[in-house]
């Protein structure tokens, strides 16, 4: 694979948030990994196994943009990145958590499938699920609320 290729696989790794990117073309592959430093990420990628795939829906009308923060936006737990909500590890598998559930910083409360990538989105905080704001298999964008936690 020529090396200029390989710099634009980077610059697109960087640009993009991604963790990680893999890329084959015939029989060469090369795989690129984002190596982070500091505290550990909310974002935890994991290659789950995906049923049939879902007929294509049209997307959803654009939510409003909030004028000024609340008092609540502080109880509400955001999706990092754009992509599809699973709040299941499989289809049919029980919920990773439900309202009214306690969660402890660090516990799974969903994935965002994100370019055939499934990111684990941990709490950052211990608490009481107050609400589920996503629907399972809906897509969401950078910043939507996903839960609220209390």
């Amino acid at each position: 694979m020529d090396i200029r290729k390989i710099k634009k696989l980077i610059e697109l790794l960087e640009e993009s948030g991604l963790a990680e990117i893999e890329i084959t073309e015939g029989e060469e592959s090369v795989r690129i990994a984002r190596v982070m430093h500091g505290p550990p990420a909310a974002i935890q990628p994991t290659v789950l196994p995906i049923a049939a795939a879902a007929p294509a829906q049209p997307a959803p009308a654009p939510a409003a943009v909030a004028a000024a923060p609340t008092a609540q936006d502080k109880n509400l737990v955001t999706a990092p990145m754009v992509g599809t909500f699973y709040a299941s590890p499989a289809p049919g598998a029980k919920a990773f958590v439900e309202v009214g559930q306690e969660v402890r910083v660090g516990q799974v409360l969903c994935i965002i499938e994100a370019m055939k990538m499934m990111n684990q989105i941990e709490s950052e905080r211990a608490g009481k699920v107050v609400a589920v704001l996503a629907k399972n298999g809906e897509p969401v964008e950078f910043g939507q609320p996903l839960f609220s936690i209390e």
